[in-house]
């Protein structure tokens, strides 16, 4: 049996880090959920910036729409909007047989609104307005500035994936986020079913101390990492107070597994997928890594609740001279970074392909 399907009956969804035209119109994604039990999918501006930059995919609808007056931000989230909805409706069967709990794409907002939590909360009620769909994430960094858009999201019934979480301290701050929006919506007599994720990348932290540790710490700080991150949302989700607003209806935020593809080419190609199959998780994997795992036949063992030997091994990355905390802040500061860069660099792309596709007149 493949392995996706191990991990799959073992409880842990697979989604695809990936979106484009190409995948929905050529059949690729429906071929993924059927033959790599791939449940779910993200996106982010990356993934645009490269299949607008490098190929001629895009063209044709941006065309279109600049012919309607569409440009800049409002052309691109046009476009990912249809790719999106698309996407969603092949994932419906899925999200409605699992009533709710899998079956999701995701849309970031703009991070140029990330200091400003009114606009960020207004920018998810648009799109997810825009989108018509029950299954569509709206991702919203989990930074200092992130969390209160976070929690109004939520109280507004609007499903957040909460992206840019790299230590345990980040998913318990945005699970404090999610619970408060949620314990709002109970108080003010609304239904709390609104679904979340909790988005936490694993490779950057062993990409960051590369070289600087020894060879018995190697490739193994971001699942220790993670590993304490799944010990301390297990005791989350069955304390008291999470146990009461699931008794008024709602649904656990879902640990999300993020940046599990293999940088190390020493190391195993499904290196974070085998040490991080737990229940009632997500993976969600860039395609090499995908069709790597569907190439492997075994898992082993899951992932324990109680975050097995993970303080050992971090404490022997705090003999090694690694701050585990300060690194995870600068971390987050890095990726919060990124996404402007991404975003900017996406932006530059759409206007640099639009100037050349007017000047075709096509």
């Amino acid at each position: 049996m493949k392995a996706t399907k191990l991990l799959h009956d073992e409880g842990q969804s697979i989604w695809l880090d990936n979106i484009s035209r190409d995948l929905l119109d050529k059949g690729t994604l429906r071929r993924y959920i059927d033959e790599l039990s791939v449940t779910g999918l993200t996106s982010n501006p990356t993934i645009y910036d490269n299949a607008i930059k490098n190929g001629a995919v895009y063209d044709a609808a941006i065309v279109e729409k600049m012919r309607n007056g569409a440009s800049g931000e409002g052309l691109f989230f046009e476009l990912a909007l249809e790719d999106l909805t698309r996407a969603a409706d092949v994932f419906r069967p899925i999200h409605e047989k699992t009533n709710g709990v899998d079956g999701y794409v995701s849309l970031e907002v703009s991070p140029l609104l990330a200091y400003d939590a009114k606009r960020t909360a207004q920018a998810a009620r648009e799109l997810f307005a825009r989108a018509n769909r029950p299954n569509l994430f709206i991702k919203i960094p989990g930074t200092a500035q992130g969390l209160p858009a976070i929690e109004e999201a939520i109280f507004a019934g609007i499903p957040i994936n909460v992206t840019l979480l790299f230590s345990r301290e980040h998913y318990l701050a945005a699970a404090e986020a999610f619970l408060r929006g949620i314990e709002r919506r109970i108080d003010a007599g609304l239904n709390p079913h609104v679904a979340s994720v909790a988005s936490v990348f694993v490779s950057r932290w062993d990409g960051a101390v590369a070289g600087k540790v020894p060879e018995n710490l190697v490739n193994r700080l971001g699942i220790a990492v993670a590993q304490r991150t799944y010990a301390a949302a297990s005791a989350l989700l069955s304390s008291a107070r999470w146990q009461r607003v699931y008794n008024f209806g709602a649904r656990p935020q879902r640990l999300l597994w993020a940046s599990t593809g293999t940088k190390d080419p020493k190391a195993s190609d499904i290196l974070y997928v085998k040490a991080l199959a737990a229940p009632y998780t997500v993976n969600t994997m860039p395609e090499a890594t995908l069709k790597a795992l569907g190439g492997h036949t075994e898992l082993g063992e899951l992932l324990p609740p109680d975050g097995g030997d993970c303080e050992e091994v971090l404490g022997q990355f705090a003999d090694a001279g690694v701050d585990i905390e300060a690194l995870g802040v600068r971390l987050q500061e890095e990726g919060a970074k990124a996404f402007v860069k991404s975003w900017d660099e996406l932006m530059s792309v759409i206007a640099s392909k639009s100037a050349v596709l007017e000047r075709k007149g096509a």
